[in-house]
């Protein structure tokens, strides 16, 4: 056997579908048509139809290690490898082995397999990928501890998806045919909700259509595919940050929507020198309507404009382009030839191309050319263009006969540079007009005359008139780009100072209108907002910096709009255009921040609905199966004594009696617990401390947790100081530490209950030698309705360490968790003892006993 193994791996939308009977189906098709196939690990749950499937097949016996006192199976890598199948049947990709193990994932193990030359066939679960775990939990509530990288599920050759309606799946839960029949319930109130199963469905579709899709992309690059595949609709939009940006994403939305897995991807493209004219606050409100619209944004860098957008569309294999109609008039368009749309549609090939109509059609003018120099620098060069041509006749005619035409002309020239380099191209071109009238009438024989005797007088002429033009024209331009240089230079700054004032969390408006202040040279700048009001327009400043403070946008120099609603106004001096371009990304990320601002305060407000409807459906989860188990329990041993038609012999009667009794305490406990927890979230616990002895509190804890005590080692020494605590809620926190230390304490291995003196502290420690808790999960154990995955209904509903730790904070105490040194988890409960109190030390509860004895009548 050579090469790398295949991997083949069933997804199921959710537990019980039925991936690992698919896999154990596709062995024995393999074994029938004589493929040697293995089965290395399978987990079949107790299901009887799965089970029935391993007949026939190869088993490996599995690996057995030991773990914290407890004995595990696992998937023996060694024996397999050993035995070199063709295909080895491996289930639960995503499951976290044993310590002990090789590996510590499965996944680890069949990348083994697969590099030995085997062929796997594995199975994973849609809510175990990397990607969506944490989804899966936002919309279960069930966190899902073990996961694997969505690279390995994608690396798999082949994916099949095993697929179920959630109401097929709940009839097969209801036939005992996935759980045992005492978790159907729970399990159909709980995990497998309609809804629940709905949504990991439509995630495991989505999820492998999109691995469909990037297979399809590999496919086409590797075969050189430039064309356009339909397989699946991609509507790219283009937008230029004009006020017909919005029109055009609606539209290409309705287009996409027609299609059911239709994508939308809006797309401006910028110039490669960064000098663009788009508005950004524009830009920016029509990304928000594009997310908004389930689109994505892009943004891509090109300076001709249909080659990038047709480049960009073939490389997301686009199949529709949406345009809008050209808003160059007509003169416009008949000097400057084909536009961008007329040019895209000649070029698109198989794309198809919409031109959408809008309200701006045809209403753009010629561009006007922008000043490069400033109106002193201009009037300077015409001043000169005016004084020099005279100037230079006087200089050059006291030089006489020593100079001759070239010399003359040469000295034209010069001037020309210079006023070039003053006043830019207009006087420049006046100074060449004149200089060349100036050497004709004094300098070119005949003098004293507009006539030109000889045809090299002409030709010198001539050319000086085209190279005062030609370098007219490149020193005007390199001044334009000096100044359009710096300008850059300056946007890209302030743009950077932005954009790492973002990077770096500053969220603060009084510190961005500062720097848009201090950059542009303002006096003041405010953000203010419209408030809708039926008579007049009202405006209200949001945040300011600088005096004086605007109220209105008309008190100010400068508005830039934000959106529809927000405003920045700057007070100081007017904007130039460019400058109005740069502020309006200053008043784009103003409007994020009081957007941001906004849902911070909004979340913060549901916070705590959230919480409680947490705990509200948490408690009606847990609880209705615990408060019904030990009613029925009662109901039944009473309605059994009641009966008239058996007769109970007295040991019967007895037992009866005693369900019924030990089912109304559980109950008993488990409304204290509700209350004790509910008073403690509203902080009317009422708490009476006292010094106390430990060895006084110990027996009675023992005792009500019953015969299950018996097991339980007792080291408390007699010298330990006495605690200042409330006995009855000491009791309480030594009862539900010691209950779970039995819970999880393997056979043979009795929990320990010991204490010692610390300083001003009494430390208990409760040790059990269970399973342990990963530090990752300690904080989350002590959270209501907490198991940690815990599925056995029928101990509590996971209030227990809940109330310890909060009974123990309400008498100035600490519960922690620590490692039991060889394994296991030990509960360290801290109260204080009665020597570290004075009498001037508040008592801790007295306030809340005050109250209570108030309303009690006491």
């Amino acid at each position: 056997m050579s090469g790398r193994g295949l991997l083949r791996i069933y997804l199921g939308a959710a537990p019980g579908v039925g991936k690992t009977y698919r896999m154990l189906g596709e062995g024995q098709r393999r074994v029938a048509r004589g493929t040697d196939v293995v089965v290395g690990f399978v987990e079949t749950h107790g299901r009887p139809q799965t089970e029935a499937m391993l007949a026939g097949l190869d088993v490996m016996p599995r690996r057995i290690l030991d773990h914290r006192g407890a004995s595990f199976t696992e998937l023996d890598l060694d024996a397999l490898l050993a035995r070199r199948p063709e295909v080895a049947l491996v289930d639960e990709l995503a499951h976290t082995n044993i310590p002990g193990s090789r590996n510590e994932k499965r996944w680890q193990d069949i990348d083994e397999l697969l590099g030995a030359g085997i062929d796997v066939i594995s199975t994973v679960n849609i809510q175990h990928l990397e990607s969506i775990n944490d989804v899966v939990e936002k919309i279960t509530g069930v966190p899902q501890r073990e996961t694997v990288p969505d690279r390995v599920v994608r690396a798999a050759d082949q994916i099949e998806l095993v697929d179920m309606t959630p109401e097929a799946l709940r009839r097969r839960m209801a036939h005992g045919n996935v759980y045992a029949a005492d978790k159907i319930d729970a399990a159909l109130g709980n995990y497998f909700r309609v809804g629940n199963l709905s949504a990991l469905r439509e995630l495991a579709l989505l999820w492998l259509a999109d691995r469909v899709d990037a297979g399809l992309q590999q496919y086409r690059a590797q075969h050189d595919i430039d064309s356009t595949w339909e397989a699946r609709e991609r509507v790219v939009v283009a937008l230029t940050g004009g006020p017909e940006g919005e029109t055009l994403i609606r539209r290409a939305a309705r287009i996409a929507a027609r299609s059911s897995a239709g994508d939308l991807l809006a797309v401006h493209i910028t110039r490669s020198d960064g000098l663009t004219g788009a508005n950004p606050t524009a830009l920016a409100q029509q990304r928000q309507l594009v997310e908004s619209l389930g689109g994505s944004y892009h943004q891509v860098v090109g300076d001709n404009i249909p080659d990038a957008l047709l480049s960009f569309a073939r490389a997301e294999n686009a199949t529709q382009l949406v345009l809008g109609g050209s808003r160059r008039s007509r003169l416009l368009a008949l000097l400057t030839g084909p536009g961008i749309g007329a040019t895209t549609i000649r070029d698109s090939g198989d794309i198809d191309v919409h031109i959408v109509t809008h309200s701006e059609i045809g209403r753009g003018r010629l561009p006007r050319r922008q000043g490069s120099l400033s109106r002193r620098r201009l009037a300077y060069g015409f001043a000169l263009a005016v004084v020099l041509p005279p100037l230079l006749a006087v200089l050059l005619d006291l030089g006489g006969d020593t100079l001759n035409l070239t010399s003359n002309v040469l000295a034209f020239l010069f001037a020309v540079v210079v006023v070039a380099l003053v006043g830019g191209l207009w006087p420049a071109l006046l100074m060449a007009i004149a200089g060349t009238l100036v050497l004709n009438y004094f300098f070119t024989p005949p003098t004293r005359t507009f006539a030109i005797a000889g045809p090299n007088n002409a030709l010198a002429l001539g050319i000086f008139v085209g190279v005062a033009a030609l370098v007219s024209s490149v020193v005007d331009r390199a001044a334009r780009r000096t100044r359009q240089a710096a300008r850059s230079t300056a946007e890209s700054e302030t743009l950077a100072t932005l954009a790492g004032s973002v990077l770096r969390g500053e969220t603060a408006l009084p510190a961005l209108l500062e720097r848009v202040r201090e950059a542009f040279g303002m006096t003041s700048a405010c953000l203010m907002e419209r408030v809708d009001d039926e008579m007049t327009e009202i405006w209200r400043p949001l945040a300011s910096a600088g005096t004086p403070t605007c109220r209105r946008p008309e008190d100010g120099d400068a508005e830039i709009p934000a959106r529809d609603d927000l405003v920045l106004v700057l007070q100081g001096r007017q904007l130039a255009a460019d400058e109005r371009r740069l502020v309006g990304a200053f008043a784009a990320h103003a409007a994020a921040l009081v957007d941001k601002a906004r849902l911070s305060e909004a979340a913060a407000e549901a916070k705590p609905l959230a919480e409680a409807d947490k705990l509200r459906t948490a408690l009606l989860r847990a609880v209705g199966h615990d408060l019904r188990s030990p009613l029925a329990s009662a109901k039944a041993s009473v309605t059994s004594l009641r009966s008239s038609d058996v007769e109970w012999t007295d040991d019967e009667r007895d037992e009866l009696l005693e369900t019924a009794d030990e089912s109304l305490d559980r109950l008993t406990r488990l409304v204290d617990n509700l209350l004790d927890l509910s008073r403690l979230q509203a902080g009317v616990l009422p708490v009476f401390p006292r010094p106390v002895a430990l060895e006084e509190i110990m027996p009675g804890a023992l005792a009500e947790l019953g015969d299950a005590t018996g097991e339980v080692t007792v080291d408390i020494p007699p010298e330990l100081p006495l605690v200042q605590a409330d006995p009855a809620l000491l009791d309480r926190v030594l009862v539900n530490l010691v209950a779970n230390a039995l819970r999880y304490s393997p056979p043979g291995r009795p929990p320990l209950v010991t204490a010692s003196a610390l300083g001003d502290l009494v430390e208990i420690r409760v040790v059990d030698r269970g399973p342990g808790i990963p530090k990752p999960d300690r904080d989350r154990v002590f959270a209501p309705f907490q198991r940690l995955g815990d599925t056995d209904n029928t101990t509590g509903v996971g209030l227990g360490l809940a109330l310890a730790r909060g009974l123990t904070e309400a008498m100035e105490g600490t519960v922690q968790p620590e490692d039991t040194p060889g394994g296991g988890l030990t509960m360290v409960v801290s109260i204080p003892t009665a020597s570290s109190r004075t009498d001037d030390d508040p008592v801790p509860g007295s306030r809340e006993r005050t109250e209570l004895a108030t309303e009690e009548g006491e």
